[in-house]
């Protein structure tokens, strides 16, 4: 049994003498004094309920239709002819490529850990050069649209970069802090691998559904793209909920955190698909719509004389889900600790940024310039991976048409290993930002549990904002 108190809708409870000693130091509750009140500074755990059930009912009733729908799409698809290639061997180089990606993503983990403050830095230049690589590429290739974006992109970039570079230190300590909690629940991959599977299976029901549905009914694509998106929404943020209640635990009462499959990985994963479950479905919902919105929107662009307002619709609704999602992502971090209702989970988590005066603070994404990095870099050695497969066997995309087996595998991995390593770094991402929340409202908690991820994290903030260690 730990000795530290956990105060995330934990279930361990101190011993009486640690009890007295926490309680003469923090003024966080004990873990069956729920309090349902915010005090602006710190979030409470909340009493067991089921929040915002009305979404979770409709999310299922909508499940329920597409499984009525499948039986008939597969009839209706049973008289196309088609050439499926040799399974075995798509099978066998899908697995060879899933496993190298897998074994070197995770490898990754330990090396980020090594050279976090560099990599901060190597991303940073990275994205300014990717900028600079499509500006030149939209001129090489006639494309002057393209060109003028990827200059102003350029130009933001470096203009960014110049902005941010005294902060390295503190998204260098940042991921490093999240990625050792990680790093100490790897048992989070295999849920965000279950559901990655979930997702491939529900795109290709979804994909036979909408094939027979459209043929008879084209308007219901709007409801079949919202489901769509509304469906791996809710995938995603579960993963998210789940990540942030495991950190959270690992934050309080690291011993109850501390293993491939920790205790907390299952307390976390039953509340995000229940207790919790209908305030993911309400803010997957509303992102879902606007996501649905702007695939319809597309459909628009095959008329020449709607190009313009195509275009600022499609601004619009970008803008939109951008803060929609943004808003998202702090507020599952609120559910995933404490057990809010969806909008009272946003609410308090902006409010207490803003209290802490963390509004500019909490924008900077440095640390998810990493995981995107190194996400690139894993798939394209995977595909070198893919490319020596196909070539050494020649007979797998044999059956597919394709000219250059080699090229269609480097591809193909590229495409398998950049999935499986956004799987694992979306943990990462979601312990980042878990990490910050936590450190903003229990930095004391943070010191007596883990002493020496603290101090870095203390004194790379001392470095990157000095003006905010009062608030501290």
């Amino acid at each position: 049994m730990s000795n530290n108190m956990q105060v995330v809708q934990g279930y361990s409870v101190p011993g009486q003498q640690q009890q007295q000693q926490q309680q003469q130091q923090y003024s966080a509750p004990m873990v069956e004094d729920y309090a349902t009140d915010f005090n602006g500074y710190k979030g409470q755990p909340q009493p067991k309920k089921f929040n915002d059930v009305f979404f979770a009912f409709l999310f299922f009733v909508h499940l329920a239709a597409m499984a009525c729908a499948l039986p008939m799409a597969l009839s209706a698809q049973q008289n196309g002819g088609g050439n499926g290639g040799d399974i075995g061997s798509i099978i066998y180089f899908v697995c060879v490529c899933g496993v190298f990606a897998t074994g070197l993503t995770t490898v990754s983990l330990g090396f980020m850990m090594q050279f976090s403050n560099q990599l901060v830095k190597t991303a940073l230049i990275f994205q300014v050069f990717t900028s600079l690589a499509c500006a030149i590429l939209g001129l090489m290739s006639g494309n002057i649209m393209m060109a003028i974006m990827g200059g102003l992109s350029f130009l933001i970039s470096i203009c960014y970069a110049f902005a941010v570079w005294s902060r390295i230190p503190f998204a260098a300590a940042n991921l490093n802090t999240a990625l050792t909690a990680v790093r100490a629940n790897l048992g989070l991959s295999l849920i965000a691998y279950v559901f990655l599977f979930a997702g491939l299976a529900y795109s290709i029901c979804w994909t036979a559904v909408s094939n027979a549905v459209l043929n008879t009914y084209p308007g219901m694509a709007f409801l079949l793209f919202l489901s769509y998106f509304w469906t791996h929404q809710v995938l995603s943020n579960t993963m998210h909920v789940t990540s942030a209640g495991v950190i959270g635990t690992w934050w309080f009462a690291p011993a109850e955190a501390s293993s491939f499959c920790s205790r907390s990985i299952g307390d976390s994963f039953g509340r995000a698909t229940t207790y919790s479950f209908g305030s993911i479905c309400f803010g997957s919902l509303i992102v879902a719509v606007i996501q649905a919105l702007r695939q319809m929107n597309h459909h628009l662009r095959s008329q020449e004389d709607a190009q313009i307002i195509v275009c600022l619709i499609d601004c619009i609704l970008g803008c939109i889900e951008g803060i929609i999602e943004y808003f998202n992502r702090w507020a599952y971090i609120y559910v995933g600790l404490y057990g809010y209702s969806y909008l009272d989970a946003g609410r308090n988590v902006i409010t207490l940024f803003q209290n802490k005066g963390w509004t500019t603070i909490i924008s900077d994404n440095l640390a998810e310039n990493v995981l995107f990095m190194i996400s690139v870099v894993i798939g394209l050695i995977t595909g070198l991976v893919g490319y020596l497969v196909a070539s050494l066997d020649q007979n797998i995309f044999a059956d597919f048409g394709f000219d250059s087996p080699g090229g269609i595998g480097f591809l193909f991995g590229a495409l398998i290993g950049l999935v499986l390593a956004s799987i694992l770094m979306s943990v990462v991402s979601s312990a980042v930002g878990t990490v910050i929340v936590l450190f903003a409202e229990s930095p004391r908690e943070f010191e007596m549990n883990h002493p020496q991820l603290s101090m870095e994290m203390r004194h790379a903030w001392a470095l990157a904002w000095p003006e905010e260690c009062g608030r501290m």
